[in-house]
């Protein structure tokens, strides 16, 4: 297969990238992916999926996903995971999980570098999904020469944008030598089949983004807490269903937090942002069906072992939707653990 001189395409720097233009959204033009680099990027195709889970269209992609992705995170991205990292990964292609997303900063790049040893000889049946974190042009690409090595591919399907929190970093993002020129021609020079961006923090942060630029994918944090503060599914999902963007959603269960089979470790053990004394209320049948029974096309949730992916993807073969009453059950539920299902949210009001 052909492939793009990665070095040559990221050393082109911030001269090639200027002639894209920048101001209202109608001042953007994403690129279309060039015909003969479609033709060496096919959409990946996993023979387990269709039989294995329910499926939904990934946006307006034309790919077909399944219900249930993998995170990069948990045991992925952790050091000295490797062998258990890679019996996650191939266990999930086997049962039929055909999307993958993973960050330049998950495990300081140890989750990419695990992904990438399956990704060697199973790229193809997988729809694989990176970010950026840095909010400029050159660091950005430095970045995505970084994930491309590192998952040992000639190209992403998804490039992010990773967890945009305020609007001065929006600025800089749109910024002369800001980022979003870096996804602009990572795409041009078919690198980048999509662009997508992310976050968990502000819903109104993000909606201004999606009305500035139209993004292929939105990864946003919805769970079954996130109705009681700051709410995604009600400040921004209408307009991500309203312009046909591609949803994917994260944060299912919060790092197990929001689960009752989690116990809390002692206060002085828990990060200070995480710490809480209490158990969650919910199940992960629960968390997961009603993440899956919102209008996204997939949902991404990390795993410590092979059991629990295997529970994940038996839970996503039988699932069909919730009504509205058992939603708002579920919903119910979380009350008492807002705070700890949803400590990614903006919660000092004058941040």
């Amino acid at each position: 297969m052909e492939t793009i001189n990665r070095r040559k395409f990221l050393g082109t720097g911030l001269a090639a990238a200027a002639s894209v233009s920048l101001g209202s959204s109608l001042a953007y033009q994403t690129p279309e992916v060039p015909a003969s680099v479609k033709s060496r990027h096919d959409d990946p195709f996993n023979k387990h999926t269709y039989s294995a889970m329910p499926t939904r269209s990934l946006g307006k992609t034309g790919f077909k996903v399944g219900i249930l992705s993998l995170g990069g995170q948990a045991t992925i991205e952790m050091p000295g995971t490797e062998e258990e990292s890679e019996r996650i990964i191939h266990r999930a292609l086997d049962l039929g999980v055909n999307y993958i997303d993973t960050a330049a900063s998950y495990g300081r790049g140890i989750s990419q570098i695990n992904i990438g040893r399956v990704m060697k000889t199973r790229r193809s049946e997988v729809w694989l999904s990176s970010k950026t974190h840095d909010r400029t042009y050159d660091g950005s690409m430095r970045l995505l020469e970084e994930s491309l090595n590192s998952l040992q591919t000639d190209h992403l399907d998804t490039w992010q944008l990773h967890n945009v929190r305020l609007q001065s970093q929006l600025d800089q993002i749109f910024a002369d030598d800001g980022a979003i020129k870096a996804m602009l021609r990572a795409k041009e020079e078919g690198t980048v089949r999509t662009i997508g961006i992310t976050g968990h923090y502000e819903p109104l942060v993000l909606l201004d983004a999606i009305k500035r630029f139209p993004f292929d994918l939105i990864l946003l944090a919805v769970n079954a807490a996130d109705v009681h503060y700051l709410s995604f599914k009600n400040y921004l999902l209408p307009e991500v269903q309203r312009q046909g963007l591609a949803i994917v959603g994260m944060k299912v269960a919060t790092r197990g937090r929001m689960l009752s089979t989690w116990t809390p470790p002692p206060l002085d053990e828990q990060p200070e942002r995480l710490a809480t004394p209490r158990p969650g209320t919910i199940n992960i049948r629960e968390a997961l069906t009603y993440n899956m029974s919102l209008p996204v096309s997939t949902t991404i949730i990390g795993v410590d072992n092979v059991a629990q992916i295997e529970e994940n993807v038996a839970i996503a073969s039988g699932f069909s939707p919730l009504s509205e009453a058992e939603m708002k059950e579920i919903e119910f539920k979380t009350l008492p653990i807002v705070r700890q299902g949803l400590y990614f949210r903006r919660w000092d009001m004058g941040a």
